[in-house]
């Protein structure tokens, strides 16, 4: 399976026209069994730069991308991609494929929402981390046991959806983390206190890490009313 990671920029008075066309993509992948939306998530006021759309599309292997590709470059789909680009600034995209130890590995097409349905909203934090030169794959490995473990536990703020890493290109030297917050009234305390010495003294991850990895990137991100996944 492999994971299309979008990041929209959209143009601010065109949003709801943005967001009809992205139903109409989740309805028109639903006419195969290829391809499926999975998360439409939007960056809210105050987090980040205005108008940030990241979108989630799992396909089903490499032959499925190609076919789409084609399709949205010169067959079908052709249309529906340029009309998007009136409602959008620009858009970057990555093709990603779930780490060992992702919750998610596979889609089953059958059990994925495919129609507009309003459902209550969640809250997700989105992080990227560039490990130093030479250390992705022990980031990895040590993300997979130390930092799983820590989510694992009952009072843990997050929950981890899906782990991935780019499939190819240039920005290969990374790992995504889709992690949903359990408490979104918890998530002001991780904002308004300092992180305690103890918890990032030697033998935490907060620590431990660095020896791996010191730049990341955080997005708090909410689902739509009407994400499939949520």
């Amino acid at each position: 399976m492999l994971l299309l990671r979008e990041l929209h920029q959209v143009v601010g008075q065109r949003e709801d026209d943005f967001e009809a066309a992205c139903q109409e993509w989740m309805q028109l992948l639903a006419r195969g069994d290829d391809a499926r939306l999975l998360w439409y998530l939007t960056q809210a006021h105050g987090g980040g730069p205005s108008y940030v759309v990241v979108t989630i599309t799992a396909i089903a292997d490499g032959k499925a991308w190609e076919s789409l590709a084609r399709r949205l470059q010169a067959g079908d789909l052709q249309p529906w991609v340029a009309q998007l680009d009136t409602l959008r600034h620009d858009v970057f995209g990555s093709l990603m494929t779930p780490l060992a130890w992702s919750p998610l590995q596979e889609v089953d097409a059958a059990q994925v929402p495919a129609t507009v349905a309003n459902h209550d909203l969640s809250l997700y934090m989105e992080d990227t981390m560039w490990p130093h030169l030479g250390r992705l794959h022990d980031y990895i490995e040590r993300a997979g046991t130390f930092y799983t473990e820590l989510l694992s536990r009952p009072e843990a703020l997050l929950r981890l959806e899906a782990a991935t890493r780019p499939a190819l290109g240039g920005g290969d030297r990374s790992v995504t983390l889709l992690q949903k917050i359990r408490d979104p009234k918890a998530i002001l305390r991780l904002l308004t206190t300092e992180i305690e010495p103890e918890q990032r003294a030697p033998g935490t991850w907060m620590h431990d890490a660095l020896e791996l990895r010191d730049q990341w990137e955080s997005r708090l991100l909410r689902t739509s009313g009407w994400s499939p996944c949520w």
